[in-house]
């Protein structure tokens, strides 16, 4: 089973949502005076001056939005980027009407503590290697490593890290601190250097990681595969992350099962929607009612990777593959970082959308659609970025869904089935039409929609065709090039 993971309590990333939350326009001012009060406790309560500075400089702060403050200002040697807090969620100063309040006594204060409990780690480790074993050494560092990591400070929480891995043999703690640095790069939207430590990872991993670590690694890989936008390679280690979830350290429960649905909704083909979605028992007892997640808690609401794909009709009267799967509860409450409460969350909307997509009621999918958007993508700082470009998706697959029904279909029979007017229809489609998404014209004359179908041997072909003449274009420049090579040898 290996060990119990490590370094897993800091950075706390909960506090990078209300970063975000703080930053968002669309968020609500009682929610961002939420999140204001409970970065406020943490960092009085962990002393994080790296972060405040970081948050609320009059010059400097990401959160400051008119780069003023009533406070004094600070004295020179503050005036610069400090304790390397250098990297983090990207945003123009000023594009928000926020502003996170400044207390330059407060910041002085939050130093001094900061210098003192650091004195107290350097004379910890000074007498552990003098009088102490390895193990009691390198307990020391990893204490320093977290102390960084607490309070905020990016990049010597980093290379703190990197030179306990560097003085540590055991695999399974060498993993833990590589995860610990990923979080890292999380909380401060360091993408380029969460790809590399995750490849380092899973590197790791593979040489003779234990299997609870290789199950946490395949929720931050998926995590990260949802911030640049990969969701069909996100969806799978997602969903499978599901049964076996121990990360709270990464996001809540809750937060996994809204990720796991939207990257299943979006890249999964029918068949397996239907089963690793809409009738997985994990995710029903989320998103069902009080009969669906009291079936699903018992595993009876399973459908396996075999499940037929029935023909259009709801998803609750259909017939379940039984399974013997039920929701892993062992899990829900282990973990080596204190948990907090999840605050209520009205999962409604995501639900409608799994169930409208499944039994074609394009109307009630499209006002889904809309909710998830206002409720999840545009509240959540990993898919904020990606709202638009997944409502669109969306909207491309229902029509996917419907046209391959038919052979012609009436445009306002279409228009009436998703509730919008033909115009708007007419110019949606267009724009897939136009980038080769859908296989189909429009005949506004004759109000129609007639798709096209080419079969599987004359796609072939046209690719064949296509391909040579790439082929042959490069091999006329590379003739042309060696014959001009020869005459000025001549």
């Amino acid at each position: 089973m290996g060990s119990d993971p490590q370094y897993a309590k800091y950075p706390n990333l909960s506090l990078a949502q209300d970063i975000f939350i703080l930053s968002n326009s669309s968020s609500t001012p009682s929610t961002k005076q939420k999140s204001l009060q409970k970065l406020q406790n943490a960092i009085s309560e962990h002393k994080m001056a790296p972060l405040y500075r970081y948050l609320a400089h009059p010059i400097e702060g990401i959160l400051n939005g008119s780069g003023e403050s009533s406070a004094r200002k600070p004295s020179a040697p503050n005036a610069r980027k400090s304790n390397g807090a250098s990297t983090g969620p990207t945003r123009r100063r000023g594009s928000s009407s926020f502003d996170f309040p400044w207390d330059e006594s407060l910041y002085e204060k939050l130093v001094a503590e900061n210098e003192e409990e650091l004195e107290a780690i350097k004379k910890e480790e000074e007498e552990a290697e003098e009088k102490a074993g390895d193990s009691e050494v390198s307990a020391a560092r990893g204490r320093r490593a977290e102390f960084f990591a607490r309070i905020g400070n990016n990049e010597k929480a980093a290379m703190a890290y990197e030179s306990q891995f560097e003085k540590t043999g055991p695999l399974g703690t060498k993993i833990d601190l590589v995860l610990a640095i990923i979080r890292l790069g999380m909380f401060f939207n360091d993408r380029i250097g969460v790809k590399k430590s995750i490849d380092r990872a899973k590197t790791l991993v593979d040489s003779g990681g234990d299997w609870d670590r290789r199950n946490r690694l395949k929720a931050y890989q998926g995590l990260y595969l949802l911030t640049i936008r990969s969701y069909n390679l996100a969806a799978p280690l997602l969903l499978d992350s599901l049964s076996t979830f121990t990360s709270y350290e990464l996001c809540s429960y809750s937060s996994l099962v809204v990720y796991s649905v939207l990257a299943g909704s979006i890249s999964l083909k029918r068949v397996d929607f239907k089963s690793k979605v809409v009738d997985a028992p994990e995710i029903r007892a989320i998103l069902g009612d009080g009969e669906e997640k009291l079936s699903a808690l018992s595993g009876k609401a399973a459908a396996g990777p075999g499940a037929g794909d029935e023909e259009m009709k709801d998803s609750s009267s259909a017939t379940p593959t039984p399974a013997g799967t039920a929701v892993n509860l062992t899990t829900l409450g282990q973990d080596t970082a204190p948990q907090e409460a999840e605050a209520p969350v009205d999962f409604s909307p995501l639900t409608g959308l799994v169930r409208s997509l499944y039994v074609g009621n394009y109307q009630s999918f499209f006002l889904a659609l809309a909710a998830v958007e206002e409720n999840f993508l545009g509240q959540d700082r990993y898919l904020y970025e990606h709202r638009g470009w997944f409502v669109r998706e969306m909207r491309l697959r229902a029509y996917q869904q419907l046209l391959q029904s038919y052979r012609v279909v009436g445009l306002q029979s279409m228009a009436t089935d998703f509730g919008v007017s033909i115009d708007f229809l007419d110019r949606d489609l267009a724009k897939f039409i136009a980038a080769d998404r859908i296989p189909c014209t429009i005949d506004r004359v004759n109000g129609i929609i007639e798709t096209n179908r080419p079969d599987d041997k004359n796609k072939q072909y046209a690719d064949v065709v296509k391909q040579g003449d790439a082929l042959i274009t490069k091999l006329q420049k590379y003739g042309q090039a060696v014959r001009l090579r020869g005459s000025e040898r001549g």
